[in-house]
């Protein structure tokens, strides 16, 4: 994703962490320096939640927001305070990134195959096709040798 695209939800996502008070700092912005902003920033805080949410402003369930900063200080990414959960906790999650990267490894090569595979169907069928319009040709063979006996 390009950075000019990224912006809004970097922008979504610092407002988040600062709480309702920075999103309703941004609306009142918006409508002092340009009023569609301010409108538009209302809107939004209205349709998202954020405006009658307790929380962080996360309400959405999908897994880039479940991982926000906001989710991860309410639901303690910190040290609790033993160490052999913390650990348990650490090895865990070690644990799930690397199979995640293994089976995101192991799907690129399962696709690389299946196109390798569409791909010799296709010159397979190419062939046979050229085969089946000049059946003379594969009587012919050439010298590669540059003689040009035939």
């Amino acid at each position: 994703m390009s950075t000019i695209a990224a912006w809004p939800s970097r922008a979504e996502m610092w407002l988040d962490e600062r709480g309702k008070g920075a999103w309703i700092a941004a609306m009142v912005l918006g409508f002092i320096f340009f009023w569609p902003v301010g409108l538009a920033l209302l809107a939004y805080m209205i349709w998202s939640k954020r405006m009658f949410s307790k929380g962080c402003g996360w309400s959405r369930n999908d897994a880039h927001h479940h991982m926000s900063r906001c989710h991860a200080r309410r639901h303690g990414f910190r040290s609790s305070g033993n160490t052999a959960f913390d650990a348990y906790k650490a090895d865990t999650l070690d644990r799930l990134e690397r199979e995640q990267d293994e089976f995101e490894t192991f799907l690129k090569r399962l696709r690389e195959s299946k196109d390798k595979a569409e791909f010799d169907q296709y010159l397979d069928e190419r062939a046979r096709a050229a085969q089946e319009t000049d059946p003379g040709a594969d009587d012919v063979t050439t010298d590669r040798s540059g003689s040009g006996a035939y």
